[in-house]
């Protein structure tokens, strides 16, 4: 449990940063140059990640976890209706339109959105730590960057890039709950 502790402190703590430190971070992006702090960055969040990954295959695989709740059966329906949106918002985010417009923040809202489903389904200490970690940070950070100067207000872009969101995220969200969960998280959806 402590490797997944140590692992959302890093990750978690490296993408506080901005909400924290923002003067600070301004420092060592002057002090590194922008590919330096990227670079750091990215090696600091990877590490937290790989934490985060061990430590909570590890917990997952202790002989008397702690289960803090247990939820209903029926839950797994709403989990699954709740992660429909994710993927598109995921891939929204990364693509100018109407969506990213409309939603401002669609990494952040598909995190929320993934860490709620997630603690509607599971209930073990490991879980809640994982997951509510993710949402305390993703509900925290939503509300800093909406106190944020904005560069430039965010413009539409393409209806075209809306439907590649829609069309690419639900064939992820098909993929994933299909096959790729069960294989990258060791928890089959399908039979």
């Amino acid at each position: 449990m402590l490797k997944l502790v140590a692992g959302l402190v890093i990750f978690l703590g490296v993408h506080s940063i901005r909400i924290v430190a923002p003067g600070w971070r301004a420092r060592m992006i002057a002090r590194l140059g922008v590919g330096g702090w990227k670079g750091l960055y990215s090696i600091a969040s990877i590490a937290g990640f790989v934490l985060i990954v061990g430590g909570y295959a590890a917990a997952r695989v202790q002989p008397d976890p702690v289960v803090l709740y247990y939820p209903p059966f029926w839950l797994r329906h709403v989990m699954m209706l709740l992660m429909l949106p994710v993927f598109v918002l995921l891939v929204a985010a990364y693509l100018p339109g109407r969506i990213k417009a409309a939603v401002k923040h669609p990494m952040l809202t598909a995190t929320k959105a993934w860490a709620l489903a997630h603690l509607l389904a599971n209930g073990m200490l490991a879980d809640v730590l994982l997951f509510g970690g993710f949402l305390l940070w993703a509900v925290v950070d939503r509300i800093s960057a909406g106190r944020r100067p904005q560069a430039a207000p965010m413009v539409a872009g393409r209806a075209r890039n809306d439907v590649i969101a829609v069309v690419a995220g639900l064939l992820v969200y098909a993929v994933f709950i299909g096959w790729a969960h069960g294989r990258l998280i060791g928890v089959p959806l399908m039979p």
